[in-house]
C-alpha cells in the first residue's frame, strides 16, 4: 500500500523543486545566451536583446575562428596539456600515495606532515617564478607539467582509498611471488578505477581551464594554451569596448561596415573552449560520488 504523502510535505517538495528550478536557470541561463549570441550576426547582436534565441541566425562566428590558425594551435596545446598533464600527475600521485601505505616506510609520519604543511604554506609567486626560472622551465611545455606533478590533496585521497582494500589481496599476491610493482599495477591500480576517474577529471578540468601560469611562464605564442588565448580575446574586446564608448561615431560607422563584432567572436571563442571539457563530464559523472566519498570518509 503506498504511503500518501500530507499536505504539507507536498508543499516542501514543491518549494525545493522551485528552489532547485531557478537555480538550475540561474547556471545554465548564461552559457545558453553566450551559445545564442555567438549563433547571432554580430551587428544585430550589438542592438541588444539577445536572450534565449538567436534574432539572425548566422555560422559565420564559428567559420572565422576556425580558420584561426593562432585558436587551432592553442587548443592542441591544450589537449596535450590536459592528457600530459593528467595521466602523470595522477600516476606520480597514486605512487607516492601507495608508498605511504607502506607500514615498513621510515619517516613515514614526519613526511605526511611535510606533505601537509605545503597545503597550507607556499612559497608565494615570486620564489615559486625564481625556482621554476632556475629550473629551466620558462618557455618550455614541461612548465604545464612538472609544478602540478604531485596533488597533496589528491595523495591524501588515494591513500585512504588504499587503506581501505582488504589487505589479504597483497598477501595472495604476495604468496604467488608478486613484487611490490606488480602488487601497484595488477591489484592496487585496477581496483582504484572509481578513484581514478574521479580525481583525473578533476585534474584536467584544472589543467584545461588555466589561463594564469602560461601567462606568467610563457612568451612564445605558439606554446599558448586556448585559455591564454581567449583571455587576451577578451581582454582585447574590453579596451575595443572602451574604445567605442570615447568615440561612437567611430563605432557606428564601424557597425554599419562589418557583420563580424568582437563580442559575437568572443562569445564564439567561449563556446568552442568550453565544450570539449563538457562533453567529458557525462561519461565520468557515475564515478563522481562513489570515487570522492570511498576515498574520502575514513582515515
Amino acid at each position: 500500500m503506498l504511503k500518501r504523502i500530507s499536505l504539507s510535505d507536498k508543499i516542501v517538495i514543491v518549494v525545493i523543486y522551485v528552489l532547485l528550478s531557478l537555480l538550475a536557470f540561474t547556471a545554465l541561463y548564461p552559457f545558453w545566451n553566450a551559445i545564442a549570441v555567438s549563433l547571432n550576426v554580430g551587428v544585430d547582436t550589438a542592438k541588444g536583446g539577445i536572450t534565449f534565441w538567436p534574432r539572425q541566425f548566422t555560422w559565420e562566428n564559428y567559420e572565422i575562428i576556425l580558420q584561426d590558425d593562432r585558436l587551432i594551435t592553442g587548443f592542441m596545446i591544450s589537449v596535450a596539456r590536459v592528457i600530459v598533464g593528467t595521466v602523470s600527475s595522477i600516476f606520480m600521485t597514486a605512487l607516492l600515495a601507495f608508498g605511504m601505505t607502506r607500514t615498513y616506510l621510515i619517516g613515514r609520519n614526519y613526511y605526511m606532515v611535510f606533505f601537509i604543511f605545503t597545503m597550507y604554506f607556499s612559497g608565494g609567486l615570486i620564489p615559486t617564478y625564481l625556482l621554476n626560472r632556475s629550473l629551466g622551465l620558462m618557455d618550455t611545455f614541461l612548465v604545464f607539467i612538472i609544478p602540478s606533478l604531485i596533488s597533496v590533496w589528491n595523495m591524501i585521497i588515494f591513500r585512504t582509498f588504499f587503506k581501505t582494500l582488504p589487505a589479504g589481496l597483497e598477501e595472495s599476491a604476495n604468496i604467488d611471488g608478486c613484487s611490490t610493482w606488480g602488487v601497484f599495477f595488477r591489484i592496487i591500480l585496477p581496483l582504484s578505477g572509481p578513484v581514478i576517474a574521479t580525481l583525473a577529471l578533476l585534474t584536467a578540468v584544472g589543467h584545461w581551464n588555466d589561463w594564469f601560469l602560461p601567462s606568467i611562464y610563457i612568451t612564445n605564442e605558439k606554446l599558448l594554451p586556448i585559455q591564454t588565448i581567449l583571455r587576451q580575446t577578451l581582454n582585447a574586446n574590453i579596451v575595443t569596448g572602451q574604445s567605442a564608448v570615447l568615440d561612437s561615431a567611430s563605432a557606428a560607422l564601424l557597425q554599419k561596415t562589418k557583420q563580424i563584432t568582437s563580442k559575437s567572436l568572443t562569445m564564439a571563442m567561449m563556446i568552442v573552449v568550453t565544450m570539449p571539457i563538457i562533453l567529458v563530464y557525462p561519461f565520468l559523472q557515475k564515478y563522481f560520488v562513489k570515487g570522492v566519498l570511498v576515498g574520502s570518509l575514513k582515515e
